[in-house]
Order: structure tokens, then C-alpha cells, then sequence
């Protein structure tokens, strides 16, 4: 009888024995099957054009008679705004920002006799929805210039116009779909070259989206250039079977 009794629980301790061998085979092999995989990158790019632009236009007259020095500057303004009308920059897209007065004679740092006592400078600010017209003004400067306006380069940190493009968000889901299906066959010509086939992701990274100008040179930056360049690069892993 005791014999009897041990029989079911041999064959219960060999079951036991059986399934612990088959889930440490089956855990070697997972882990060796995710040790197989292939890490790829897909690219893509957009090329696009700025639609905003913001133009600081800074201007200063001389005098040693502030009320003369004020009236150039008035005159300058109105020079200016003219010039912006011609090339289709209305009054409505350009801010008028500070006005500034300096008298040398009261500059305790002076050295030397002065020519002209007051300087009085003026900033416009054009903000347009239309960088073409900025971008076609921004080439006839010189008009301004035969036109007796005195132009300053203390408008900004960057000297000229600024353009932005907010369109990003509108082109972020086809060019993720790009780069991924770019990866994707990146890594289908690996698994072919390997003997293998592409199986699950095993981990992804969508990466940053990033704009550059379109030219690119030592010392261009993306903001001074209407054209520009949107990148995109994915990074996925694939498993391998």
C-alpha cells in the first residue's frame, strides 16, 4: 500500500521537475530571442518658408538743438513708414517702440568737445504675416539711406529681420510617419542581408524636432533665413526572429 500511495506522488514530482525545465527553456530562449535585435534610424525632412517675420527698424538723428533733433527724427519716421507702404507694409503691421534721448554734455564719461550735444534714436517694429514683403523691403535699404534716413544697428540682438515658421505641429504626424517607415525598411535590408526577419519594436524613440536654415553656412543662423529646413530622425529598435 505504501508503494501505491508514493506512485502519484513520484509522478507529480516529475511533472513538476518537467514544467520548472520547460519555463527555463522558455525564459533562455525569450531572453536570447531579445538579445537579437537591430537598432535603425529613419530621417525625414521638409523644406519650408517662415510665416511670421518681425523687422526692427532703428533710426537716430543728431543736433545740438533737441527741438531740431526731435523734428529730424519725426521726419525720419514718416520716411520710413512711406518706405514701408511702398513695398506693401501697411502702418497696422508696424509698432512704434522707444524713443530714446541722450545728451553727451550730460555723459560724465565724455572726453573732448562734442559736434552734435543730442541724439535722439527711434525703433519701428514690423510684424507681418507676410515675411515676402519684409524680405523684398529688407533688399531696398539703401533707399532709405539716399533718402537722408540715418539707420542704426542698436535695434536688436540680431541685426536685420527675424523669421519664424509655427507650422510644425501641422507637419509632425506624416514626417513621424516617415521616419518610421523609413526605419522600417532600414531594418527589413538588415534582417534580409542577416538571414533574419523583422519582428516586434522592442523600443522606440521619436526624436526632436529640430528647424535649420535651409542654407547652411559657418555663421547662418535659422532665424535670419526666410527658407528653412525641418528634421526629424527616429530611432527604433526591432527585434530579430
Amino acid at each position: 500500500m505504501k508503494q501505491a500511495t508514493r506512485f502519484p506522488d513520484l509522478i507529480l514530482v516529475a511533472v513538476g521537475i518537467a514544467l520548472a525545465g520547460w519555463f527555463v527553456g522558455r525564459g533562455f530562449t525569450e531572453g536570447r530571442t531579445l538579445d537579437r535585435y537591430v537598432t535603425v534610424k529613419g530621417v525625414a525632412e521638409r523644406d519650408v518658408s517662415a510665416d511670421i517675420a518681425l523687422w526692427p527698424l532703428a533710426f537716430v538723428a543728431t543736433d545740438d538743438d533737441l527741438g531740431q533733433a526731435q523734428k529730424a527724427i519725426v521726419e525720419s519716421k514718416r520716411k520710413v513708414l512711406d518706405f514701408l507702404q511702398r513695398y506693401g507694409i501697411d502702418a497696422g503691421q508696424v509698432e512704434v517702440r522707444r524713443l530714446d534721448v541722450a545728451d553727451r554734455l550730460a555723459d560724465r564719461y565724455r572726453n573732448g568737445p562734442t559736434e552734435s550735444r543730442y541724439i535722439v534714436s527711434q525703433t519701428l517694429m514690423v510684424r507681418t504675416g507676410d515675411p515676402s514683403l519684409t524680405l523684398k523691403a529688407s533688399q531696398h535699404t539703401g533707399e532709405l539711406v539716399e533718402a537722408g534716413v540715418v539707420l542704426s544697428r542698436d535695434a536688436g540682438p540680431q541685426d536685420g529681420a527675424t523669421y519664424l515658421f509655427t507650422g510644425l505641429n501641422e507637419l509632425k504626424p506624416e514626417m513621424i510617419a516617415e521616419a518610421t517607415a523609413q526605419a522600417r525598411r532600414a531594418a527589413e535590408q538588415f534582417a534580409r542581408d542577416s538571414d533574419s526577419r523583422v519582428g516586434d519594436i522592442r523600443r522606440a524613440n521619436q526624436g526632436v524636432f529640430v528647424i535649420l536654415p535651409r542654407d547652411r553656412m559657418p555663421g547662418v543662423s535659422e532665424s535670419g533665413q526666410f527658407h528653412k529646413t525641418v528634421r526629424v530622425v527616429s530611432t527604433i529598435e526591432y527585434l530579430l526572429d
